[in-house]
């Protein structure tokens, strides 16, 4: 166990979680370039370690990012849904149904969409493919996978598109020699919509991955707004990793859901070209994962409440379906669009 400790001093990028006893250290690798980017995109791999490491790791790096631990507000939120822009919905569904821990429903009993164990995944048919490119706050979702190797196999076998192919990254952190512990892989989904296979003790929805101008700023807000949990760093000096900023960064939970926040200097120096004319983040309205939806008892409560705290409304609530959806819209951090809905996410 010991051997990773030098891991996290590096990354000093941990969460505990009070449901799990367990620490999702999470980092990606983009495999377009060389063995650079293919160690620094490390960085937001997820890999299930118990509490008792995580308390030795934490120890060991707290003197340049000290964690602190965050206690939810009395509002009751919870991840709801995720919702995608599609050319053609009735293929999306059938695409993320054959292929993931996930079931065909209808939300609200009206709406062709996907059930994730807690949550939905709703698509908005749209008539030209929507942006795909990373400009916006959201960098990915994804599933886990007991055994990487044969879920890889598997979906190969389904025919499925593989932006970055199986990648055994065990031997990265410290860990040197290792092999078998750590794999993962992006899929490449309807519409470009990027999806991460990885290893994990779960196979189900599990995670959403975002970029931040202040990932520190913007994890004080969803704790703050939404009841997240987890740690935050409490200092944003810069972690540099052969020239790419991969820190701060955050992890949070909201529900079965881990949120992770990586800086959006990442991004833009493995992307320059698209970065080049651009400064900062852009909304994620219109794209492939269009927004994210939180639920609450009362929308109505909670709205005023966001607004009184401050948060941009950008739509007021309205309703459809005789009053069965009720539903408006916030500005989050980066320009993230949420929905917030009325009644937490039931399959009917």
């Amino acid at each position: 166990m010991n051997r990773w400790i030098g891991f996290f001093r590096l990354f000093r990028f941990s969460v505990c979680f009070e449901q799990f006893h367990q620490l999702f250290l999470k980092g990606k690798i983009m495999a377009q370039r060389a063995s650079i980017r293919l160690a620094i995109h490390l960085a937001a791999f997820a890999l299930v370690f118990s509490a008792c490491v995580f308390s030795l790791a934490t120890t060991g790096s707290s003197q340049n990012q000290t964690a602190q631990t965050t206690t939810p507000p009395t509002n009751e939120a919870h991840f709801h849904h995720l919702h995608l822009n599609t050319t053609d919905p009735k293929a999306a569904i059938e695409f993320y149904t054959s292929r993931f821990d996930s079931e065909k429903g209808k939300f609200a009993g009206l709406v062709d969409a996907v059930w994730t164990q807690k949550s939905w995944i709703l698509f908005s048919k749209v008539a030209t493919p929507p942006p795909s490119d990373l400009t916006s706050s959201i960098w990915h979702f994804g599933w886990g996978a007991e055994k990487m190797k044969d879920e890889y196999e598997r979906q190969l076998k389904l025919g499925t598109k593989f932006f970055t192919p199986l990648t055994d990254i065990s031997d990265i952190g410290g860990n040197t020699g290792a092999k078998d512990l750590f794999y993962y892989a992006y899929v490449e989904g309807p519409d470009k919509a990027l999806i991460e296979l990885n290893t994990a003790n779960h196979h189900r929805f599990g995670h959403l991955h975002l970029f931040s101008e202040d990932p520190v700023a913007a994890a004080e807000w969803y704790v703050k707004h939404l009841g997240a949990r987890g740690r935050i760093p409490t200092s944003r000096t810069p972690r540099m990793y052969k020239g790419y900023q991969i820190g701060p960064s955050a992890s949070l939970m909201l529900d079965n859901v881990n949120i992770i926040i990586f800086p959006a200097e990442y991004l833009k120096k493995d992307y320059p070209d698209r970065w080049k004319d651009k400064v900062v983040l852009e909304s994620t309205k219109g794209r492939v994962v269009d927004h994210i939806g939180i639920s609450f008892d009362n929308v109505t409560e909670a709205m005023e409440k966001l607004r009184k705290d401050g948060v941009k409304v950008t739509d007021e609530i309205r309703s459809l379906a005789n009053g069965k959806i009720k539903f408006g819209f916030i500005e989050g951090p980066d320009k993230i669009r949420i929905e917030v809905i009325e009644g937490h996410a039931k399959k009917e």
